[in-house]
C-alpha cells in the first residue's frame, strides 16, 4: 500500500516561482490548498516536514502533471490524497475534505487516524 500526495500545482523551477509569487501576492486565490497546508510561501512548514520525516508510512507527493504522466486514467479533482492497494488507485482523502483543513495538524491527524483503521505492514 501507497499513499499518493496529488498537489495542484505543475512541476519545474518555472512553475515554482509562479506559486511562490501567487502565494504572497493573493493567498486566497491560490489553487492548491495542499499546497497551502503543507508548505509556507517559501518552503516546506517545519511541523508537516517533521511528521513527513518521521513517518513510517509510505507517502509519495507529486505535481499534477507528474502524477498524470504515470496514471492516465484516473479521474480525480486536484488536489487529492490517494491510496493505492492492490495496484488500484482509491481516493482517500477528497478534494472537498483538503479544503476543509486549516492547518497541517489537522491534515497530520487526519492521515494518522486513517491510516489506524488500514492494514499498513511494518509501521510500528
Amino acid at each position: 500500500m501507497k499513499i499518493f500526495f496529488i498537489y495542484n500545482a505543475k512541476s519545474g523551477k518555472v512553475n515554482s516561482l509562479l506559486d511562490m509569487a501567487h502565494k504572497l501576492i493573493s493567498p486566497k486565490t491560490y489553487q492548491c490548498k495542499l499546497c497551502t497546508i503543507t508548505h509556507d510561501a517559501f518552503s516546506e512548514n517545519a511541523q508537516w516536514r517533521n511528521f513527513r520525516e518521521k513517518t513510517k508510512l509510505p507517502l509519495e507527493f507529486l505535481h499534477s502533471d507528474e502524477f498524470e504522466k504515470t496514471y492516465k486514467n484516473i479521474d480525480a479533482k486536484y488536489p487529492v490524497v490517494l491510496l493505492e492497494k492492490d495496484q488500484k488507485l482509491t481516493i482517500w482523502i477528497s478534494k472537498s475534505d483538503i479544503e476543509k483543513i486549516e492547518n497541517s495538524e489537522e491534515l497530520i491527524h487526519l492521515i494518522e487516524a486513517k491510516a489506524k483503521t488500514m492494514n499498513f505492514s511494518n509501521l510500528d
